[in-house]
């Protein structure tokens, strides 16, 4: 199977029919399986589609045929579902461990995690958020590692609210956290869909919105306008996106999609980070 793709380097931009037809490849397989939970196959080909899709290309996926865009619509909930369940059973794992906080750098992709964060916490100083008493973080999942890692080493005395809409998810997730008094202290896991949520969004001083919440550009933008429309004037959303050939992971937020709010910053990270970054802020009436 494995041995059917090339292999590029950073270096090598790679040819857009030759990117096209391995990632479409990749999905004729992965649509056929009858699992997506983590095994030999699902992990090797999702590391290659992640392997591709990071590599240095000018795609604009606006511009590709309709049956590419088709398939793209396909490989995303494909590729979140496969990412929940690897996160599921790490997670599971982890939290049986002694100190589950000290293992979650056992998971596959922790050190992207960091890096995001490292990225994240530079755009909000960059943009004068330095002390967030409360932040939300939606579509945290049952691995929160976002949560974990700005809680930790980037906002170490600001509270947390998790969000998802999985009560697995904030089951599990909850219980790594408990594994760390003072953490646990801080971080709070809602279970609910962030669309019933009104109110409560007016207490946060900084919202993330994780890349996976809203599949389509249509429930995207009904998102974004719902949170617009109760967090506080002022306060920012930092909105996780994807560029070129990261959005055949990850959807993608276009600039028109953010009706009313102030654009303060975009980001597209050039080496393994997928996730593009947005801030948004809140304009004061």
């Amino acid at each position: 199977m494995a041995s059917n793709f090339q292999t590029f380097n950073f270096e090598t931009q790679i040819p857009q029919e030759l990117l096209i037809s391995q990632i479409m490849q990749i999905h004729a397989t992965i649509s056929k399986l009858e699992s997506l939970r983590p095994s030999k196959q699902v992990n090797t080909l999702l590391n290659h589609l992640v392997k591709l899709c990071i590599l240095p290309s000018s795609i604009d996926i606006e511009s590709l045929p309709q049956e590419v865009k088709t398939m793209r619509e396909s490989l995303i909930p494909l590729c979140g579902k496969a990412e929940e369940l690897l996160e599921l059973e790490f997670s599971t794992f982890i939290s049986l461990t002694p100190n589950p906080i000290k293992n979650l750098t056992i998971f596959p992709y922790y050190g992207n995690y960091v890096k995001l964060a490292n990225y994240e916490t530079k755009i909000l100083k960059e943009n004068g958020v330095m002390h967030a008493k409360k932040v939300a973080f939606i579509g945290s999942g049952p691995m929160p590692l976002s949560s974990i890692i700005m809680a930790m080493h980037h906002m170490e005395s600001t509270h947390f609210d998790n969000f998802d809409i999985d009560e697995k998810a904030n089951e599990v997730a909850s219980k790594i956290v408990a594994s760390d008094k003072s953490l646990e202290k801080r971080m709070k896991f809602v279970t609910q869909d962030i669309m019933e949520v009104k109110e409560k969004l007016g207490q946060y001083d900084c919202i993330f919105l994780a890349a996976l919440v809203g599949m389509s550009r249509g429930e995207k933008v009904k998102i974004l306008g719902h949170i617009r429309k109760y967090m506080k004037e002022g306060s920012v959303l930092v909105v996780r996106s994807a560029k070129g050939s990261r959005a055949f992971l990850y959807p993608i937020v276009e600039e028109n999609d953010m009706v009313d709010f102030e654009v303060l910053t975009i980001f597209h990270p050039m080496d393994d980070v997928i996730n593009s970054v947005i801030l948004l802020r809140k304009p004061k009436a």
